[in-house]
């Protein structure tokens, strides 16, 4: 073997590679410089126009020394230049060092071929590159004194490719025969790969149930890597390859016959992610100059003018047969897993002919070269994608499986078969026995105890057969492989199968990645939005936040920067995990928004049907039944029956789909697709598709109306559960705690909020007036006679049931809280300043009562609390009952001796300028204030006492409840006795109404009797007083020492 053909395996692995990285930087540099924001500044600033345009024109022979005034500007900038278009510049430099090492390596190899060819022509459509390498060489001996070592050479390069094809043709003269025999290789597997659809049918392609006695065979194949081997990467390397060694197509008719399939099976070709290549117009114009090549031109032209007639339709037929294939083989390994074993060959071709006839699709679909374009529009390309992620998670799933039973096939035949051939060779030199001998070897050695604790790992193997393939292929070999053909056949079959045992993921990404669809985002999107539109294809959507999982392959680790990219301007000039990120979110939001409204529109509908079942509704009805049974004749003759409730599920044909019927089959078809997988993993990142769904349920039901038909809506919400497994008890919980709250998780205003402003800025404002007052007999607010009629009636308003069975938590003290907390302040800033003087009684009493009607409206929202709730009062079993108790217990509903939210409210206005002991000492007054304040009620009106309602006209039988209140909470925060205090209290009212017996004036006495049950309502309505019944005494002895003559009504 020659010094120059030895590590030519290796060599030609790590090209490949590097082919492929190149190829992700010169793509990156292209779509750099065809972006304004992104292009380096130096190329459009105005100021260098003139400098760039003269190293463009002059390039790559610039005079730097005799153009000084035309460089001038850029002396300024050469450290910047040097510094920022150092990656283009060394990038161009690895170009044209891969070119100097491909040509001696790669002739015979048609994928590095294909690359190099790949490079060249996209380094040709960076119109920049010019302007780029010319800036940074000139900065370099600005700053260096001389140019860049590798500028003579790559500059020639760049002038030379101007047109990378007719250069190639030149460059490829030699190594033609060496191509041509590569190519002609594919003559028996191109055509077999490139069938229609009716031949695919006929042949039952892909079918593990066309024959049932040999489902359990093994499925073979001569050339086992060719029958999953990408049609699109074959049609490169026969266009591209016929180009360079065109003289064959003159020559040999199996190379013509090749060149006209590949040439009217496509349009156009994918040279590197979005950028494609127009077959026809580039092999005419190449051809047209050639002399001799008419016929070729005109063949050109029939295979174009057949490509754009035909292609479409047969690729449109190829997609309509694989969609059925697919599904039948996914059904039947869902079934039956077991077959994976056998018949994984089916599994890997039907993901490659898949994937690239959605390829195929894609790419013709971006450059139409035609007037009609239903061919290259298919609304069913979901569900050809989602019967490839089916076969691809059944592959993940049952790995294991596979693994075990390809590890004994390795070690139980392909060893024994492999042994008999190795031993039948005539001639094996030393090295060739030497790597067949450890192939044998290595697969008898294996056993299936080893899968579980030890990773397979046959990549060595795997070399060591393309080292070997590399010593056998070269000229003057000892042992020739095309001589033995049974041993290739066998190794390719050993490959696959050693692939089949440690490198499934592998396998997957070459026969079924399409992360290309990340550089057609438009394309996908609206692909997206037609799975969407139709109806039976919506089961399928959940394919493409799927497909956003295989993008991770297309970076390459020589361009790191495509991932560390930090312009966010745009998702456009995002990172590319950003692309893909917002993407899959994108696609799962809108899945959830459609789900969501589809739920909606059977809430609605299921709405419409429960209005129905309404006591309103029935009056009708009985009415008709009672003027039947009276025999009277009511109504005009002929009107039509009214329709009772229930009869839509009446059904005489199965064929009649009510708009229900619709709503549920398309909800029960997007959930399956929302429940499909639990999660996914894309860019690093996680997506639970349901928490989308369960996310938009909760945005979507926190709304005002649907709150006020929860009760409707709960059936078909729960209904849910049975198509995706999500929980609705949380989506409820969630929504109904948050509607305790003044606003929601969104900063939207919740029930709460608009029941707090009403009551507080329409009600409770109404008796602060003096026009609707609290009737405790009616447990309700009732209007009084005024000059102006209020738009409503109080008396109608029976809510707080309603409200509180909606929400067992609702935070009643919120509204409580919000009116109490101001007229507290208000108090005790009266009380502050005025007490000393006892000025402002009438300000005191009504702040009081004021606050005794919101307390009494608090009684009342907490009692209805009690009345849908069940939880036990706590309190009233312990005999200290700390603060944090009381709390608990007032949340629930129950009353409490103490009202913990009075405590915090007074607790938080405290001065720091006021000392405890004056705090305290203004409390005491403040209960003073009120008591000898009293009397003066007794000239009111409005203070007459009125048995049927229980209460005052004015709402003074109100003090009695503010007054306990108030004590309890502020002598609890100055830790005082609250008994003492309200003993005191009432000795002291009780002395200040005996001076109303002495009064002579009966205006200024004229209610006193209905004052003098203030007194009695204060001992009653507080639990804290130990001795009630003395108390009372002590009232009635005072009334009866004023000589008072209660009037007969009482």
């Amino acid at each position: 073997m020659m010094t120059d053909q030895q590590k030519l395996a290796e060599k030609l692995t790590i090209l490949n590679d590097r082919g492929i990285g190149m190829l992700t930087r010169i793509y990156n540099i292209k779509k750099a410089c065809g972006d304004p924001k992104a292009k380096p500044s130096y190329l459009i600033d105005k100021n260098l126009e003139s400098a760039v345009k003269f190293i463009v024109r002059k390039f790559p022979a610039i005079e730097t020394r005799n153009n000084n005034q035309q460089l001038a500007q850029l002396q300024k900038e050469k450290s910047e230049i040097l510094k920022n278009l150092a990656l283009y510049y060394f990038t161009f430099v690895d170009v044209m060092e891969f070119k100097t090492v491909n040509f001696d390596l790669t002739k015979n190899y048609l994928d590095l071929v294909v690359t190099y060819i790949t490079l060249m022509m996209l380094l040709s459509r960076i119109e920049e590159r010019k302007a780029i390498i010319g800036l940074y060489n000139y900065a370099h001996e600005m700053t260096h004194g001389s140019s860049d070592r590798e500028y003579p050479r790559l500059g020639q390069m760049i002038v030379d490719y101007e047109n990378p094809l007719k250069k190639m043709m030149e460059e490829f003269v030699p190594h033609g025969k060496s191509l041509q025999d590569a190519l002609v290789s594919l003559q028996m597997v191109y055509p077999r790969r490139n069938l229609s659809a009716d031949q695919w049918r006929n042949a039952q392609l892909l079918s593990l149930i066309s024959a049932p006695s040999t489902m359990l065979n093994p499925a073979q194949s001569d050339t086992m890597p060719c029958e999953y081997l990408s049609l699109d990467t074959m049609e490169k390397w026969i266009v591209f390859g016929f180009i360079l060694c065109h003289a064959a197509l003159n020559t040999d008719p199996a190379a013509l016959s090749l060149w006209k399939l590949a040439l009217q099976s496509s349009s156009c070709l994918c040279l590197f992610r979005d950028e494609v290549f127009h077959i026809h117009k580039a092999a005419e114009d190449l051809f047209v100059n050639i002399r001799g090549y008419n016929k070729r031109v005109n063949d050109i032209r029939e295979c174009k003018e057949s490509a754009l007639s035909h292609a479409g339709s047969m690729h449109r037929e190829r997609r309509k047969f694989l969609r059925s294939a697919l599904k039948e083989l996914a059904t039947v390994l869902a079934d039956q897993p077991g077959l994976l074993g056998p018949k994984a060959l089916f599994v890997f071709m039907a993901l490659s002919f898949a994937r690239d006839e959605i390829i195929w699709l894609l790419r013709h679909a971006d450059n139409i070269q035609k007037k009609s374009t239903d061919d290259f529009i298919d609304k069913h390309i979901a569900e050809l994608i989602f019967y490839m992620e089916e076969l691809r998670a059944h592959v993940r799933k049952y790995g294991p499986v596979m693994q075990r039973y390809y590890v004994q096939y390795l070690s139980g035949f392909d060893a024994v078969v492999l042994n008999e051939l190795v031993q039948n060779l005539s001639v094996c030199p030393e090295d060739e026995s030497i790597i067949m001998s450890s192939f044998v070897n290595t697969m008898t050695s294996l056993s299936v105890k080893q899968g579980n604790g030890e990773v397979f790992d046959f990549r060595g193997m795997r070399l060591d057969w393309f080292r070997l393939q590399a010593y056998t292929s070269v000229s003057k070999a000892s042992l020739g492989l095309a001589d033995h053909r049974e041993l290739g056949k066998m190794m390719n079959t050993i490959i696959f199968h050693t692939k089949m045992a440690d490198s499934l993921v592998e396998m997957l990404v070459e026969t079924s990645d399409v992360s290309i669809f990340c550089f057609y985002s438009r394309a996908f999107e609206k692909m997206f939005q037609q799975c969407l539109e139709l109806p039976s294809q919506s089961r399928y959507s959940i394919s493409f936040p799927l497909l956003c999982t295989h993008f991770m392959s297309c970076t390459h680790e020589l361009c790191p920067e495509e991932v560390s990219h930090t312009d966010l301007e745009s998702v456009q000039n995002a990172p590319r995990g950003v692309q893909i990120l917002s993407l899959c979110n994108m696609f799962l939001d809108e899945m959830a928004k459609q789900a969501r409204n589809l739920i909606t529109d059977i809430c609605t509908e299921q709405c419409t049907l429960s209005d129905q079942l309404l006591p309103k509704h029935c009056a009708k009805t009985i009415s008709q039944a009672v003027n039947k049974k009276s025999k009277k004749q009511t109504g005009k003759k002929g009107e039509p029956e009214r329709e009772k409730p229930g009869v839509e599920s009446m059904r005489k044909n199965r064929l009649l789909v009510t708009n229900l019927d619709k709503l549920h089959t398309a909800l029960s078809e997007l959930c399956f697709s929302i429940n499909y997988v639990p999660n996914m993993m894309v860019w690093e990142h996680t997506f639970t598709p349901r928490e989308y769904l369960t996310s938009h349920l909760e945005i979507r039901f926190t709304n005002p109306p649907f709150m006020m038909s929860v009760r409707a809506y709960m059936t078909v919400l729960q209904s849910i559960e049975n198509y995706v497994q999500i929980d609705i008890t949380r989506v409820f919980n969630n929504v109904l705690l948050q509607q305790t709250q003044h606003l929601d998780s969104h900063g939207e205003p919740t029930i709460t909020s608009l029941y707090t402003n009403w009551y507080l800025e329409t009600l409770l404002r109404q008796v602060s007036n003096g026009h609707i007052a609290y009737f405790p007999a009616m447990k309700a607010f009732v209007n009084l006679p005024t000059e102006n009629e209020l738009t409503f009636n109080a008396e109608e308003i029976y809510l707080f049931r309603n409200i509180t069975q909606c929400f067992l938590q609702l935070d009643v003290d919120y509204i409580h809280n919000q009116s109490v907390i101001a007229r507290l302040n208000a108090l005790v800033f009266v009380s502050q300043k005025c007490a000393p003087c006892l000025s402002s009684v009438d300000s005191v009493l009504k702040r009081m009562t004021i606050i005794g009607v919101i307390l009494s409206f608090r009684s009342l929202a907490q009692e209805a609390l009690r009345d849908v709730s069940f939880y036990p009062d706590v309190s009233s079993h312990l005999t200290l009952v700390a603060m944090n108790v009381y709390e608990l217990s007032s949340a629930a509903g129950l009353p409490c001796e103490i009202d913990p939210a009075l405590v915090v409210a007074l607790s938080s206005q405290k001065s720091e300028n006021i000392s405890p002991e004056e705090e305290y000492k203004i409390a005491c007054l403040l209960m003073v204030f009120v008591a000898v304040s009293m009397p003066t009620l007794a000239s009111n009106v409005m203070s007459q006492y009125s048995p049927a309602i229980e209460g005052h006209c004015n709402n003074i039988h109100c003090l009695a409840k503010a007054i306990n209140q108030i004590a309890a909470a502020l002598f609890t925060i100055h830790k005082g006795s609250i008994e003492d205090r309200l003993k005191e209290f009432l000795a002291l009212a009780s002395s200040s109404l005996l001076k109303i017996g002495q009064e002579t004036d009966k205006s200024t006495t004229r209610n006193r009797e209905s004052v003098y049950l203030l007194l009695d309502m204060v001992s009653e309505s507080t639990p804290l007083l130990q001795d009630k019944t003395e108390h009372f005494i002590m009232v009635c002895n005072h009334i009866l020492c004023s000589s008072v003559n209660f009037d007969s009504k009482f």
